[in-house]
């Protein structure tokens, strides 16, 4: 059973409140909607509680993308599968012949596959460490015609909550710049989860000239949480 696994270091089921620490204390009222599973032994790292989709939001995204995946697409890559939330979504959602989450923190790497289990959906989803543009490049080239990459990569903290409009192209580690190149490179159809205030003309400079991008907001409690920008074809409405 997933709860009988002992959690490594740096990896935590915390109980209560004073378990926790004091700078994300803030996300601790929040643990079920980041995970409905949480009392059932979900692992986190510290670090993972600041990137993961709350899960109605994942699973709004992964029905999005089973619904307007194009055709002839089966194969489901998680580029930054942090602590599983998005990869568990889209595994739950019966679409896909495979999921592949990728991350390259051994320890959040952990606790996704032990939360995958918790949801019972560890036997389909394949797990890489490691950067995910050299795996993208190495292990995965040849799922490449089958593919759809999701990501939802670091924002640099929770600092881009104070800006009006997100500069995607200073965004850390990663700009919307690398990542649209390197995704692209692999595939045609990405799906970026992004800050809500995210600069929709950034976004706009990749769309191809004879094709159109989607872009969708994802709320909660009547708020914007995120939102996706779906590149290459997708019918998301």
């Amino acid at each position: 059973m997933a709860d009988e696994e002992e959690a490594p270091p740096d990896v935590h089921h915390y109980n209560s409140l004073e378990e926790v620490p004091w700078d994300i204390q803030n996300y601790w009222s929040q643990r079920e909607r980041i995970f409905s599973k949480y009392d059932e032994g979900i692992w986190l790292t510290d670090d993972a509680w600041f990137g993961v989709t709350p899960e109605p939001v994942a699973n709004k995204i992964a029905e999005h993308i089973a619904e307007g995946a194009p055709t002839g697409r089966s194969i489901l890559i998680d580029a930054f599968a942090g602590a599983g939330g998005n990869a568990i979504a889209f595994a739950k959602s019966g679409k896909w012949k495979r999921v592949y989450a990728i991350e390259k923190n051994p320890a959040v790497l952990q606790c996704a596959r032990h939360n995958a289990k918790i949801y019972g959906v560890d036997k389909q989803i394949t797990f890489f460490e490691g950067d995910c543009f050299g795996i993208l490049k190495n292990q995965l080239k040849e799922l490449a015609p089958y593919s759809i990459i999701f990501g939802s990569p670091p924002w640099g903290g929770p600092g881009y909550r104070s800006d009006e409009v997100f500069n995607l192209h200073t965004m850390e580690p990663y700009s919307l710049e690398t990542l649209y190149k390197e995704f692209s490179a692999f595939s045609e159809h990405i799906a970026l989860y992004l800050p809500r205030t995210s600069d929709v003309k950034q976004l706009a400079k990749f769309v191809e000239a004879d094709r159109k991008a989607t872009v969708m907001h994802y709320c909660m409690e009547g708020h914007s949480k995120a939102l996706c920008i779906y590149y290459g074809g997708f019918n998301v409405h």
